[in-house]
């Protein structure tokens, strides 16, 4: 890894950000990078993301490597990219060697800038396969699986993993030596184990014996980063070069900008208005229909919507109707409906009224004050929440 970094004077001590970071040959602009999150971190969400700044390499949501191969069309959805969708990189999960070499053939071939091999997806259907969190239990299977691919490709290898199978079995530190002399460029580590699935708390400690295993290559940790406080904490407190955002960006498209301003300068930029919460929205919607055409769009978008609604503030109106919408149009009369709505919790000034509490939070789409900031967010309904 190669990186240029300066010190900067922070509230509390110092932290280290790199205005270059390297992975194998891939020069990038910032360490902070999008994790998959499958079922959401499609090309539209990335190019939400990327219009607001603060994001360099992305990551799609994983593929099944033979589905690749084979040419299936919803595979090929998944890695669907634009000019603007750069740097990308494609996370493949599967077992079968040949396979997977391929599947890095193909995406190198393609232009994909990097490939990262799924190693910490606790999902039943991929572990079942030997995929995901079952790759660390075996691990000179799996790094001879990882070789060929390395040998076979240009462009870089990273591997996503947990801390282990269970708190029994902690892999993480002996899997990324193993991987480290295989040739991956980097080593991507959610603080968790398979068995925690997304519950309890992120192991910082997990994650810095990971970094402290490894002599040269990057390693970026993963779990609970839900503000920019909590990066800086991990980057302090693990040592690790460089910090990957999941759901903390579904919750907040914004955290990779203010995370940067805050790593930069210190200060924490203000929450987002309403407005352009609503702006950047529409902009997502409009992507959306874009992408996956009117209906396929809108009927995705019911479950991204509510989660922009959470930091509405008294959302209750919104959300009743969102989950049921069918088109672009339709979206935007009930936004208008909705602002008007809205308004008899409103100061003259705009701004929420200080009487204003939000309701206990119950049911799948909580209410919450707009400038409110979660530590622990749900895991979003989709694949990823079927054990």
């Amino acid at each position: 890894m190669m990186t240029e970094f300066t010190t900067l004077p922070q509230a509390g001590g110092s932290v280290i950000l790199r205005e270059m970071m390297r992975l194998g040959s891939l020069n990038l602009k910032s360490n902070l990078f999008l994790s998959p999150l499958a079922g959401y971190t499609n090309l539209p969400f990335r190019l939400a993301l990327r219009e607001i700044g603060g994001l360099d390499l992305a990551t799609t949501d994983l593929v099944n490597a033979r589905s690749l191969i084979e040419k299936n069309p919803k595979a090929f959805k998944l890695i669907e990219t634009s000019p603007a969708d750069r740097p990308l990189a494609v996370q493949l999960f599967g077992s079968v060697p040949e396979e997977m070499r391929d599947a890095a053939v193909y995406l190198e071939s393609i232009g994909i800038a990097s490939v990262d091999i799924n190693m910490g997806c606790p999902v039943r259907k991929v572990c079942k396969v030997g995929g995901g969190s079952a790759m660390m239990t075996e691990l000179d299977k799996t790094a001879a699986l990882v070789r060929g691919m390395v040998e076979a490709v240009k462009i870089p290898i990273t591997a996503k993993m947990r801390l282990g199978w269970d708190d029994e079995n902690l892999t993480a530190p002996d899997l990324a030596r193993a991987l480290e002399d295989t040739g991956v460029a980097a080593i991507f580590v959610h603080g968790r184990t398979r068995e925690q699935g997304f519950s309890g708390s992120v192991k910082l400690h997990g994650i810095r014996a990971v970094v402290q295993a490894v002599k040269s290559i990057p390693v970026i940790g993963n779990g609970d980063v839900t503000t920019p406080q909590a990066a800086k904490m991990m980057f302090e407190e693990t040592g690790c070069a460089g910090v990957s955002i999941g759901r903390g960006a579904f919750y907040n498209p914004w955290i990779f900008q203010h995370t940067r301003h805050y790593l930069e300068t210190g200060e924490l930029l203000p929450e987002p208005p309403f407005d352009e919460r609503v702006r950047v929205m529409c902009r997502h919607l409009d992507l959306m229909v874009e992408v996956f055409g009117e209906e396929h769009g809108c009927r995705m978008f019911r479950k991204v919507a509510p989660w922009y609604s959470k930091r509405f503030g008294p959302a209750n109106e919104f959300n009743k109707k969102v989950v049921q919408l069918a088109t672009r149009a339709e979206f935007h009369e009930l936004l208008e409906n909705y602002r008007k709505w809205r308004q008899q919790f409103l100061d003259e000034t705009g701004q929420l009224k200080p009487s204003y509490r939000p309701p206990p939070m119950k049911a799948s789409f909580m209410e919450e004050p707009a400038v409110a900031a979660r530590q622990h967010i749900p895991v979003p309904k989709g694949p990823v929440d079927v054990w």
